[in-house]
């Protein structure tokens, strides 16, 4: 858990706060002034500020001005006299993450600055990096509408990772040991989309031999994504609004309503107000969606993230091998647009993977979108990547005499991914 910086000109008021965190577990610094506050920021690992408002030669409001021009992505509450709203007011519009009226409850205290320290760590494991300020002040107001039960509506472009945000709000809600079902609406056909998403009985259609529980039932206490929801059909979408405002689901074929207790997370890569406008999206389904917007910017909008991201696919993709990026490296992967956002970063380092041959992955091993693969032998290399993909595999299959086991330790990648690939090639007739 990140270390709290205490701002306070009390210094009984200031140890008693520091003592309070520390004995519930959590890193605390103190500062008696803005100016010292200021000198820790740079020197010290901290998550989160909590500073007081009446302060002199600089007071809470404007040491946040301060904070939030230098590091836009640290959380800081200011703690305000008893009583005078005007001071919070003033603190939220201008941008605090929250205020703390004195005198100042240890519980309170305690749970507020584990909700803001935990919300500004992403969870590694899933792949969420955020390195870039853009990226951290979009997870701190996830983490803010996480606590809340409002239905959320995830913009932006296609591969920019926005069901990775959206598990990010389950995981930081209050239903986070509930389960978090996603659905692709662009992904199943027409036909089976209603039965898909609100269940049915036996006997409803041809081939329903079971009873079978719909997406809503199945997230029941959790939280329900429905991804790239422009694409569900208006017929749908009249039946999805009723669900919502309703909070109960009928599944097809039967007349027993199932009440719900869910909260719906919406994802899409479209404009939807501009669909709404050319009739192709409910309006009232579009507000009912569009509660809490959350827009998740392309990878080129966060360039921080592009490195950290590239060690992390490279880390998860092949984690025996351990390798580096090289300086040149590094530089061309900074210098790419990223059309396809961070899925484009992922498949890009997973070939670089499979084309490196010493400790470090080099820029001769990147090949980019749009971008050729130079020969090094005139006549011996294929000149498109999917073909020296397979060549290259296949190679070091024979290489090894056949054995999967030793091909997937120097190729870097999982048995499965090459049972994936060795069927692509037999289907292709390679094989």
């Amino acid at each position: 858990m990140a270390t709290v910086l205490v701002v306070e000109d009390d210094r009984e008021l200031l140890e008693a706060v520091c003592t309070t965190l520390e004995l519930d577990g959590i890193a605390a610094l103190g500062a008696m002034d803005g100016p010292g506050a200021l000198e820790l920021l740079e020197s010290a690992d901290v998550g989160l500020v909590l500073s007081d408002v009446g302060m002199a030669p600089m007071d809470g409001l404007t040491l946040l001005g301060e904070i939030r021009r230098r590091r836009p992505d640290l959380p800081v509450v200011l703690m305000t006299a008893y009583g005078v709203i005007e001071q919070a007011v003033e603190a939220m519009r201008a941008g605090a993450a929250d205020y703390l009226t004195k005198p100042v409850e240890a519980p309170a205290l305690v749970a507020l600055a584990r909700r803001l320290t935990a919300s500004v760590t992403p969870n590694v494991a899933t792949g969420l990096v955020a390195e870039d300020p853009v990226t951290r002040e979009l997870l701190r107001l996830a983490a803010r509408v996480a606590q809340s039960a409002a239905t959320v509506l995830l913009t932006g472009e296609s591969g920019s990772g926005k069901e990775m945000f959206a598990r990010f709000v389950h995981d930081n809600s209050p239903r986070s040991d509930g389960p978090f079902v996603a659905i692709n609406c662009a992904a199943i056909p027409e036909n089976l989309l209603e039965a898909t998403l609100f269940g049915h009985e036996r006997g409803a259609f041809t081939g329903a031999q079971a009873a079978q529980a719909g997406k809503f039932e199945q997230a029941n206490g959790g939280t329900l994504l429905l991804d790239e929801i422009s694409e569900l059909p208006l017929a749908l979408q009249a039946k999805l609004l009723r669900v919502l405002q309703e909070r109960e689901v009928e599944r097809v074929g039967g007349r027993k309503p199932i009440a719900l207790d869910i909260r719906i997370l919406a994802t899409t890569n479209r404009d939807l107000a501009g669909m709404v406008r050319e009739n192709r999206f409910r309006e009232d389904l579009f507000y009912r969606l569009n509660v809490f917007p959350l827009r998740v910017p392309a990878l080129r909008e966060r360039p921080r993230d592009i490195l950290p991201l590239a060690r992390h696919f490279a880390a998860r993709i092949a984690p025996a091998r351990k390798l580096r990026y090289s300086a040149e490296a590094e530089a061309m992967l900074l210098s790419h647009p990223w059309p396809g956002n961070v899925r484009e970063l992922e498949n890009t380092v997973q070939r670089a993977l499979i084309l490196a041959s010493g400790e470090a992955i080099e820029a001769c091993d990147i090949v980019l979108s749009a971008t050729p693969v130079r020969p090094t032998a005139a006549d011996a290399v294929p000149s498109d990547i999917k073909s020296l993909e397979r060549d290259h595999i296949l190679s070091t299959l024979k290489e090894v005499g056949g054995s999967r086991k030793l091909a997937v330790q120097r190729l870097g990648i999982s048995e499965r991914t090459l049972r994936y690939k060795l069927q692509q090639y037999r289907l292709e007739g390679a094989l």
